[in-house]
């Protein structure tokens, strides 16, 4: 079943039930109301008339005026025998003021507009008793007064319900009919109200499916003018979109520039074997030369995959393994270790504490050499690189200093970006793969650190790494 068709039935039930206590309470109030009337009518009417009964000798009479077209006043001595009326007609049932006293009747009411209990007018009623007669194809309520303690009479009060039954039961139909239209319109509403207020997200559907079928999440979803929650939703749920679109171009920029990378060492690969196998007689010094740059690319190919698999682990939510490290030893080794790679650069040592971290030793080892390998290849002979390590504010930082080509602001930005490299590192050392720096930010953020760089174009860089250390 819908969601929309769900809502449409839920509304109309809710509205179903509240319409049915609210009809039924009505009734039960409407109705109890004009019953109520009556039986305080005819009490009033009977203690009046009792009030003025007279005795003459063993007969009684009315002494006063007791006329009323709403109510029949009727006189009867002690053995129950009517003595006087005050309206003579056929239509006038007779009753016995005995037997009702015996066998007084219940409200005049029906059970329907008994059912709410604790409603209805209550009044004081004397020691009379009513009773239900049916006479003349409608019926009558009575009241019943004794005359006396003994008793020496009773005054009965009569009233005719037939007008009044029919109007409630008029007033009953009405209710019915009214109540059936009003849970077909209440059915007719919540299902537009439901089908409204479902657009945004039957259109979020429509731009979900076409996505899914055309594969284009350039596609947006129309945002709705109000700020209530689908609004929200078709903002965040554009801006899923946004991301997605981008991390899908992320996704084509890498598969293109990962296999431009794998191509050109692969090419250069197959170039020179081919060569060796055309050529089996050349000089043995041309075929070391051959044999020199087959190995060069192939270990650059193998670091390039290696690289790919380190950022598909982290991609993969691979963690580090966590230990006490000295820093210090780590950034001691790493030094004397990117002293083999200079080619006329000056590498420096300054300042250096001793510093403990909790971290992965292997990673930290990567790290810093990953950012003093780019620092020396950027920095031509006889410039510097110095490698600091100190420790402020309870945060190990590691600082690389350069005197290099430095990056242009605008590349800046993206220089931790995987395969990015400035035109100027481009044209210096076409070799690189342009994923180290992107490791190295994924060492450092595995670490709850912090990696910033700045550069001048013709000064140089410095990359800042802060890590938290151990007290």
């Amino acid at each position: 079943m819908s969601i929309r068709r769900r809502l449409a039935l839920w509304y109309g039930g809710l509205f179903a039930a509240i319409l049915l206590l609210v009809s039924l309470l009505t009734y039960a109030l409407h109705t109890r109301g004009h019953y109520d009337d009556r039986d305080r009518l005819l009490i009033t009417s009977a203690t009046h008339a009792a009030s003025g009964v007279a005795s003459v000798g063993d007969q009684l009479h009315f002494a006063s005026d007791n006329t009323n077209i709403e109510v029949v006043l009727q006189l009867f001595d002690s053995q129950g025998i009517l003595r006087e009326t005050s309206v003579d007609g056929e239509g006038v049932p007779l009753i016995s003021p005995r037997m009702i006293l015996a066998n007084p009747a219940g409200p005049a009411f029906d059970w329907l507009a008994g059912l709410p209990p604790g409603f209805g007018v209550m009044f004081a009623i004397p020691e009379g008793k009513f009773g239900l007669i049916s006479g003349s194809g409608q019926r009558w309520r009575a009241y019943v007064l004794p005359i006396g303690s003994s008793p020496t009479g009773y005054v009965v009060a009569l009233t005719p319900l037939g007008r009044l039954d029919a109007s409630i039961t008029t007033f009953r139909i009405s209710l019915l009919v009214i109540g059936l239209v009003g849970m077909v319109a209440a059915l007719g509403g919540g299902w537009a109200i439901a089908a409204q207020a479902l657009r945004p997200i039957d259109q979020m559907t429509q731009t979900a499916r076409t996505i899914a079928y055309a594969q284009d999440t350039s596609h947006r979803v129309e945002t709705p003018p109000t700020r209530d929650e689908l609004g929200r939703l078709a903002e965040t749920f554009n801006a899923m979109l946004a991301s997605l679109e981008e991390a899908s171009r992320a996704q084509q920029r890498f598969v293109a520039d990962a296999s431009h990378e794998l191509r050109a060492p692969l090419t250069v690969i197959q170039g020179n074997l081919e060569f060796l196998e055309q050529h089996p007689e050349i000089p043995a010094v041309e075929r070391a030369d051959v044999l020199g740059e087959v190995k060069h690319e192939t270990f650059r190919l193998t670091r390039l995959v290696a690289d790919l698999l380190a950022l598909a682990r982290a991609d993969a939510g691979f963690g580090i393994q966590r230990a006490f490290v000295d820093l210090d030893a780590v950034v001691l080794e790493t030094f004397k270790t990117a002293q083999s790679l200079a080619h006329g650069q000056t590498l420096k040592l300054d300042p250096f504490e001793p510093i403990q971290i909790v971290g992965d030793e292997d990673r930290l080892r990567q790290l810093v050499l990953i950012l003093l390998d780019n620092a020396i290849k950027y920095t031509p002979a006889g410039g510097n690189v110095t490698l600091g390590l100190s420790q402020h504010a309870g945060r190990a930082e590691i600082i690389i200093r350069d005197t290099g080509v430095g990056i242009l602001s605008n590349d800046l930005p993206h220089v931790f970006e995987r395969f990015y490299r400035a035109d100027p590192a481009r044209g210096r050392h076409p070799g690189g793969t342009g994923l180290g720096l992107a490791i190295a930010r994924w060492i450092v953020e595995q670490h709850s650190g912090i990696i910033t760089m700045q550069s001048t174009p013709g000064d140089g860089t410095i990359v800042t790494v802060q890590l938290p250390s151990t007290p």
